[in-house]
């Protein structure tokens, strides 16, 4: 084990950076000694002999002209150390760390501005200042190990016109604010990209970038070799799924797919597949990427969270979408965990949810199934008033760190009002890199008040009900019910998978009611009262009857 000493030189008493570093040392595998604040010079150096230091770190932040020349006496002090190959570093205020940069003897200064997960890359052996895109980890999972304890940090992108795109790519890149940038293409893009003849000239740039060839894509990743040299990924598409598929991974790289099980087709109006046929073109796709080692999210328990659909029927569908992306093969699954769906949910019992999410799929897992978490604010969720918005950001983002997250989408504090700009987006990820941050220095374990866990406990027996439902749909000749897409469509039809804002729908029933009770999303009875799951289950049975 590679060892690290620190200390603030001379007569600086400022050790919090210190403390900081060493933190991030220890994370990133280090032996760390800390000898504290005001250390002389010859004892940082004798301290370093005898614990043969691979890395020695130093702080000053006081007075720049007193800095640059106890720094240099420090530089001659330890040239013995220095040629022998030990590693030196410096960490002070702007004014000093210009002056430390200028001696060159420090292999690397940090002058406070440097995003946390900076300091931990270069901990773990990036050396240079500048770093090249070799640096940097090309895929999902290698990235949410090289950057761990932090999670990676993703945010849409996405602009009317290609031009203002590429331009705003290269900014996010170069501020270093994202680890992976999810291109958000027009709605022509996603449904007719090998159809111009369905394009309607007047809807260009409607939700996003209009790409319109694959030289497109190309340009877009090329504006990401930069900066912190981001990974992209993209929409799956509402049509030639397979040719888009095949596109992105040339073009992109695509760090991951996202894909629905039930949506994107005729029940939301969004692409020309009915809900069967939808359903087995979107298993497609995840045997698709996971023949290809590409991991795949469904971004499927959302959509009926944001369509008012009662708790339960969040967790069943998250339990459906992970369970049909290990029947598809797919190895690496990503756990979209999106709080704050339907607006008013209160914290404990949104964190319940997602832990009855968790509790449900984590039995799935195995050397050939990887489950990584993923965290993001409500997409309705925001206020239109910006300070506000920011402060909702913050707070729902250090809510979701109870969950331990491998990746947090930043929905931008914009999203009330309009698309994210470059600068929103960058804004939007120092707001939740600086709530990650207060998070790893020591949050409290929300997952354990009483509350929580029995409305945990409450969901995942319900949801295990309302499975056994579902199951037993199928046809008796059915081997796997919960992945067939035929029962799969019965359990829409049929309304055992329902939200009120299916009413009138060509698939779905929209018959369920729900209310926001104790911070709940319920379904209730005619008169307004709470529907356990066993009772609406029945309800439905007794309708088919009747």
């Amino acid at each position: 084990m590679k060892t690290v000493i620190a200390a603030a030189l001379g007569e600086c008493v400022h050790v919090a950076g210190i403390s900081n570093f060493l933190r991030l040392a220890e994370a990133a595998g280090w032996r760390t000694v800390f000898l504290g604040p005001a250390v002389p010079i010859a004892q940082v150096l004798e301290t370093a002999r005898r614990e043969k230091a691979d890395l020695v770190g130093v702080s000053y932040r006081l007075t720049p002209e007193t800095g640059e020349r106890l720094l240099g006496e420090f530089a001659e002090a330890a040239s013995d150390l220095h040629e022998a190959g030990v590693r030196f570093a410096f960490g002070g205020t702007p004014p000093v760390a210009e002056r430390a940069q200028a001696l060159g003897f420090f292999e690397r200064v940090f002058d406070g501005s440097e995003p946390p997960e900076a300091v931990l890359a270069y901990l773990k052996g990036q050396s240079a200042a500048s770093p090249t895109e070799t640096d940097f980890p090309h895929t999902t999972v290698e990235r949410i190990a090289w950057k761990a304890p932090f999670p990676l940090i993703r945010h849409h992108f996405g602009l009317p016109t290609m031009q203002a795109t590429l331009r705003g790519i290269e900014q996010i890149s170069d501020a270093g604010a994202l680890d992976v940038i999810s291109l958000g293409i027009d709605q022509d893009a996603q449904e007719n990209f090998y159809h111009p003849e369905r394009q309607d000239p007047r809807r260009t740039g409607a939700g996003g970038v209009p790409v319109r060839s694959a030289e497109d894509y190309r340009a877009l990743y090329a504006a990401s070799r930069r900066g912190n040299y981001p990974l992209l990924r993209t929409y799956s598409g509402t049509d030639d799924f397979i040719r888009l598929a095949e596109m992105y991974v040339e073009t992109i790289h695509i760090a991951w797919c996202a894909i629905p099980l039930f949506w994107f087709n005729q029940m939301d109006g969004r692409g020309p597949w009915d809900l069967e046929g939808s359903i087995r073109e979107h298993q497609q796709v995840m045997a698709f990427y996971g023949s290809r080692g590409i991991p795949v999210e469904l971004n499927e328990p959302h959509h009926w969270g944001m369509r008012d659909a009662p708790d339960v029927v969040f967790v069943v569908s998250a339990y459906l979408a992970a369970y049909n992306a290990r029947a598809c093969g797919v190895k690496d699954y990503i756990a979209q965990l999106m709080f704050n769906s339907p607006p008013g949910l209160s914290d404990a019992m949104d964190l319940a949810k997602m832990l009855a999410v968790l509790d449900l799929i984590e039995p799935l897992a195995g050397p050939d199934f990887r489950i990584w978490r993923q965290t993001r604010t409500g997409l309705l969720s925001y206020p239109l008033d910006p300070e506000s918005a920011r402060a909702h950001l913050a707070a729902s983002v250090y809510l979701q760190m109870a969950l331990k997250p491998h990746i947090v989408h930043v929905v931008g504090h914009t999203e009330a009002h309009h698309a994210a700009t470059a600068e929103d987006v960058i804004a939007a990820s120092k707001l939740a890199r600086r709530a990650i941050e207060n998070a790893l220095a020591g949050q409290p374990d929300m997952t354990a008040d009483s509350a929580v866990q029995a409305r945990r406990a409450a969901l995942v027996a319900e949801a295990q009900l309302t499975l056994q439902s579902i199951a037993s749909l199928a046809d008796p000749s059915v081997d796997h019910p919960l992945a067939d897409p035929t029962t799969l469509t019965r359990t829409v039809t049929s309304g055992i998978l329902d939200a009120p804002q299916l009413r009138n729908n060509p698939f779905g029933r929209g018959r369920v009611s729900t209310r926001i009770m104790q911070g709940a999303c319920l379904a209730t009875n005619p008169a307004g009262a709470p529907l356990i799951e066993k009772e609406r289950l029945e309800s439905l049975f007794l309708e088919d009857i009747e």
